[in-house]
């Protein structure tokens, strides 16, 4: 925690913070926080969850922790803003996508007095409503983003936002400002409607010939009305109108924001959180932590934070990298491979030396404003 405190005093002021977690798989039986939970990798191993906080502005990472296995993604909100608190970062700003939204949370944020882009579910109540008077109005070209490619709109609402006391109870009521912002993909609804036909096709056969999963059984049982007579056996017809409910949302998606007026730049603030989804990439795949591969929960308290100092450099690499152009010639991989090969010979009372260094290095090393070790 006094690594993340004063690493904090370096963030940018005006930085969106993105937030978001991901799930590592684990063999151990005696590691406390391995429990069995929705795993993002479509595992079905137990897993902890680590939870990340990524500057969009710095491309750098901030904080992280671990939670158990089984901890919903929406009930972390309210202890990821104490951690920001403890950590005395300025002027917070959070992206946060709609596993993360619930309407406590929200209070939460507003309670907290931070800035957010928070991404909702078209169905709930707060927002359905809106929705439902920007269908089709929202398809007018007048409406389409070409940088963003969606067609977009976006008004200010009132935020019925509750303040509670310590016990919870709510204790008052007032309206906040709040940004709602509505985008329709065309090219994306007609895709998730293909999706849901075949897998409810799918799901349909699999009922027939009793290899259902129980989650092909209920949506089965949502929509479609089953008939069995004696001559010809098991019937599904249809049920029309939930399937023209449920597939009325397709290509809709919608962002709140307590400060963002703008639907267009919520949008790309949003996006740009995509930076995390690379960390987690880097994380597994570069760094190695697919799985936890320790056997105790002190050693996965050392690896993780080892891992997340790696994590800032790589981070710190790649920014230098994607500047400089150097992926056209270079994997990272390649380009630490490169380096690699240099050695140190140390004598014992004389003075050390390098190996050989090529031009090539040499020009690399400057890419980071570093003296080539020939020139320490």
């Amino acid at each position: 925690m006094s690594f993340f405190e004063c690493q904090s005093q370096r963030r940018a002021e005006k930085e969106y913070l993105a937030y978001d977690t991901t799930s590592i798989s684990s063999y151990s039986e005696l590691i406390r926080h391995v429990k069995n939970g929705k795993n993002k990798d479509l595992e079905t191993l137990p897993q902890i969850n680590l939870a990340l906080v990524f500057g969009e502005k710095s491309m750098l990472p901030a904080y992280f922790r671990k939670l158990p296995g089984n901890i919903p993604d929406v009930s972390t909100i309210r202890k990821l803003l104490r951690d920001v608190q403890f950590l005395n970062l300025k002027k917070v700003k959070l992206v946060l996508d709609r596993g993360f939204y619930s309407a406590d949370n929200v209070d939460d944020l507003y309670r907290s007095h931070y800035k957010f882009i928070v991404g909702t579910r078209c169905n709930i109540l707060f927002v359905s409503g809106l929705l439902d008077k920007v269908r089709e109005s929202i398809k007018d070209y007048t409406n389409f983003s070409v940088d963003q490619d969606v067609y977009c709109t976006g008004s200010m609402e009132k935020w019925p936002y509750r303040e509670r006391n310590a016990a919870g109870q709510v204790v008052s009521t007032e309206d906040r400002r709040i940004y709602v912002h509505i985008y329709y993909n065309a090219l994306r609804a007609e895709q998730e409607k293909a999706e849901f036909i075949r897998d409810l096709a799918i799901a349909e056969r699999s009922l027939k010939d009793g290899t259902a999963s129980a989650a092909q059984r209920d949506s089965c049982k949502q929509y479609f009305v089953t008939k069995e007579t004696p001559v010809r056996g098991m019937q599904f017809e249809q049920n029309e109108q939930a399937v023209r409910d449920h597939v009325r949302n397709f290509g809709y998606f919608i962002l709140l924001s307590n400060e963002v007026k703008d639907p267009k730049e919520a949008l790309e603030l949003y996006r740009n959180k995509d930076v995390i989804e690379k960390a987690f990439s880097n994380l597994k795949n570069r760094l190695d932590m697919r799985r936890t591969a320790v056997s105790s929960s002190e050693n996965l308290e050392g690896k993780l934070f080892v891992q997340y100092v790696a994590l800032i450099f790589v981070s710190a690499i790649h920014q230098v990298m994607k500047k400089n152009d150097l992926y056209r010639n270079f994997t990272m991989q390649t380009f630490l491979d490169e380096l690699d090969i240099i050695e140190r010979f140390d004598y014992d009372g004389k003075r050390l030396h390098y190996s050989e260094i090529t031009k090539k290095q040499e020009a690399l090393y400057t890419h980071f404003d570093l003296k080539p070790p020939n020139m320490l």
